[in-house]
């Protein structure tokens, strides 16, 4: 398989995150279901408030995607494009919504992406193809997702919520540049949702392998082949964080060091925010990164499939006021399951 790159060299012109200020404590989960018995995946996750959705928490990090990219105006985005696998409505685009909000309608292509977690590198891949054909010069890509999992189920103990967006755009405008991207993708039936059900359903023997590990590496060695790079090559390493160990461990057997992945893994604070999981990741990132940094990312997403890019920072970045990745993970308000579960009922899909 080749790499992928566009003809025209494209970047990360601007990105931001969001993530909901609420948290609750996997052991209060394992203490209702489990009489406090369970091992907890992750520390606590984050959890959409009354008033927040995939649309709501979307426009923030797009806010601040835009306040990171010195002028480039909504009224430039020639794509908004949004991947979730917990879209507020059934039939009608959160895209949208989105665009409404930013002011980039109405002569902008509107779209929402479904690939399970892998939902948000998808609208990125696209994006990079829409900007580096020469149809726009900026593309909006971003992945957000509320919590699901059905109640004392083990998702239930990582379903976060939150994510991130990222302003596609020239090379030469950019902080960071794409260098190349691979995908891997094979019919692995590790986790689905059928047509009006409100929880998705997982096979437990397919998780790690043949899902999660076999395409995290077999997508990442491709990306490392086609390049001719190697782990050392790179400053930073994000994988996507299901729980606290499975990037720790695909990581490893790539090659990569702990302290390359460390920096961008956030699922303990926040838990698995599915198609926002490994793109917040790479804000985190960003926010620290210097200029001649390479960054791996590599997403997954249930079904089954992997993206793989490697990025190189071009300048330091200029917040221009936008929060960084970790004070949204920091600024936390720890809630009961009772609370939890009176929220849960205003984002619960149709």
């Amino acid at each position: 398989m080749a790499l992928m790159k566009p003809v025209r060299s494209v970047g990360i012109v601007g990105y931001g995150a969001y993530v909901p200020r609420y948290r609750l404590a996997s052991a209060e989960i394992g203490e209702l279901w489990t009489d406090g018995n369970a091992i907890t995946p992750v520390k606590q996750k984050s959890v959409p408030g009354l008033d927040e959705d995939v649309a709501t928490m979307s426009i923030e990090a797009a806010r601040n995607a835009l306040r990171r990219a010195t002028g480039v105006a909504p009224d430039k985005l020639g794509a908004v494009w949004v991947g979730s696998e917990s879209h507020p409505y059934a039939v009608k685009p959160t895209s949208t919504i989105v665009a409404e909000a930013l002011g980039a309608t109405p002569h902008t292509q509107a779209a929402d992406w479904q690939f399970a977690c892998k939902a948000g590198t998808e609208a990125l891949q696209a994006a990079i193809g829409f900007v580096g054909s020469g149809m726009s010069d900026y593309a909006l890509a971003i992945g957000m997702d509320a919590a699901q999992g059905r109640p004392g189920d083990a998702l239930e103990y990582t379903a976060g919520a939150g994510g991130a967006a990222f302003l596609v755009g020239p090379a030469e405008s950019a902080i960071a540049e794409f260098e190349g991207s691979v995908s891997y993708v094979t019919d692995t039936p590790d986790f689905w949702r059928r047509q009006h059900e409100r929880f998705p359903e997982h096979s437990g023997r397919f998780t790690g392998e043949p899902a999660y590990f076999h395409h995290i590496t077999s997508a990442a060695r491709e990306l490392l082949d086609q390049t001719g790079l190697h782990p050392a090559d790179f400053r930073y390493a994000i994988f996507h964080q299901p729980n606290a160990k499975f990037p720790l461990k695909v990581g490893e057997d790539l090659g990569f060091t702990r302290a390359q992945i460390e920096p961008g893994l956030l699922v303990n604070e926040i838990g698995n925010t599915y198609a926002g999981s490994s793109m917040i990741g790479l804000t985190a990132v960003l926010d620290i990164a210097a200029p001649g940094d390479r960054i791996l990312l590599v997403s997954f997403g249930s079904g089954a499939g992997s993206d793989a890019f490697s990025i190189r920072m071009k300048e330091t970045v200029d917040h221009h006021g936008a929060p960084a990745t970790r004070d949204y993970v920091r600024r936390s308000l720890m809630i009961n399951y009772a609370t939890y579960s009176r929220f849960k009922e205003n984002y619960k899909l149709n």
